[in-house]
C-alpha cells in the first residue's frame, strides 16, 4: 500500500487531502464552528466581516458556521445512505449470481422496474408520500441507489462463481454464506470499492439536489443544497456567498472522483505507458 501511495499521481493526492479535510471538518464541526448551528443574529444578509467571515444568511445565521455544520449533515447522511445501499445491493447481487435461476430472475426484474423510473422523480414522489424525515431520506435514496450496486455486484459475481476454487469450496461442503464471504467477496473488492466512491458522489449530489428542491434535509439543520436555495437572491446583487456551498459540493465531488480513478487504475493491473 505504501508503494502504491508513493506512486500516486498529484490528482490522487489532491483528492485524498481534500477528502480528509472534509472528513475532519465534519467530525469536529462543534469545535471548529465559531457559533452554534442554529444561532441567529440581528442582521440578516450581513456582509463579510471580521465577526462574520462569510456574512449571514436570510435569517441572520453565520454562513461559515452553517457551511461547517453542513459538511457534517450532508456528508454524514450521504455516507450512511451509501453504506446501507451497498449492504443491500451487494448481498442481493451476489445471491442472485450464486443461485441464478428463478431467484436471479425475480431480483433482476424487480431491479429493472425500479431503474426504469428516473431516480430523482421517484425520490420526490416517495418523499412526498412518506415525509422528508432523515430516516425516510436515507432509506429511500438507499433503496434507489442499491439497484445500481446490485447490477454491478451481480455482474462481477457471475464471473467469480464459476471459478474452480468456488466449486472446490462447494464440494468441501462449505455453506453459501462462507463461500460468499471467503471466496467470492475478496475477489471482487476492487471494483466494489471504486463503485462505493462513485455511489457516494451520486448519493451526495442527490441529497444536495433534494435539499435544494426543499424535500431533503429539513431546517433548522444546515445543508449545502438548501443553503444555495435560501441565499440565491444574493447573486442578483453581485454577492458570491451562495456559490460557497455550491463550491463545497463541487470540490468534494471532484476530490472523491480523483481518488476513485486512481484506486481503480492501480488495482486494475494497468500500467502507464512511458
Amino acid at each position: 500500500m505504501r508503494t502504491a501511495l508513493k506512486k500516486a499521481p498529484l490528482s490522487a493526492w489532491f483528492g485524498m487531502v481534500v477528502t480528509l479535510c472534509y472528513v475532519l471538518v465534519a467530525l469536529f464541526a462543534p469545535l471548529i464552528a465559531p457559533y452554534r448551528e442554529t444561532q441567529v443574529f440581528s442582521e440578516a444578509f450581513a456582509p463579510w466581516s471580521h465577526e462574520f467571515m462569510f456574512g449571514t444568511d436570510q435569517l441572520g445565521r453565520d454562513m461559515l458556521t452553517r457551511l461547517i455544520y453542513g459538511a457534517r449533515n450532508t456528508i454524514g447522511i450521504a455516507v450512511a445512505t451509501t453504506i446501507i445501499s451497498f449492504a443491500a445491493g451487494v448481498t442481493l447481487g451476489l445471491l442472485a449470481a450464486m443461485y441464478r435461476g428463478w431467484p436471479d430472475q425475480i431480483l433482476s426484474r424487480a431491479v429493472d422496474v425500479l431503474m426504469s423510473i428516473p431516480s430523482l422523480i421517484f425520490a420526490l414522489m416517495l418523499l412526498s408520500i412518506f415525509g422528508s424525515s432523515i430516516t425516510s431520506l436515507v432509506l429511500i435514496i438507499a433503496l434507489l441507489d442499491s439497484t445500481r450496486v446490485f447490477r454491478l455486484a451481480r455482474a462481477v459475481g457471475l464471473n467469480v462463481v464459476v471459478m474452480e476454487y468456488v466449486e472446490a469450496a462447494q464440494l468441501r461442503g462449505e455453506g453459501p454464506a462462507w463461500i460468499l464471504r471467503k471466496e467470492i467477496l475478496p475477489n471482487i473488492l476492487p471494483p466494489l470499492i471504486a463503485e462505493f466512491g462513485l455511489r457516494f458522489c451520486f448519493v451526495f449530489l442527490t441529497i444536495a439536489a433534494l435539499s435544494f428542491l426543499g424535500v431533503g434535509i429539513q431546517p433548522p439543520s444546515a445543508d449545502w443544497g438548501s443553503m444555495v436555495r435560501e441565499n440565491a437572491t444574493l447573486i442578483t446583487y453581485g454577492d458570491v456567498t451562495p456559490l460557497l456551498p455550491a463550491g463545497a459540493i463541487a470540490l468534494l465531488t471532484v476530490a472523491v472522483n480523483f481518488v476513485v480513478d486512481w484506486f481503480l487504475h492501480s488495482t486494475s493491473g494497468l500500467r502507464d505507458e512511458k
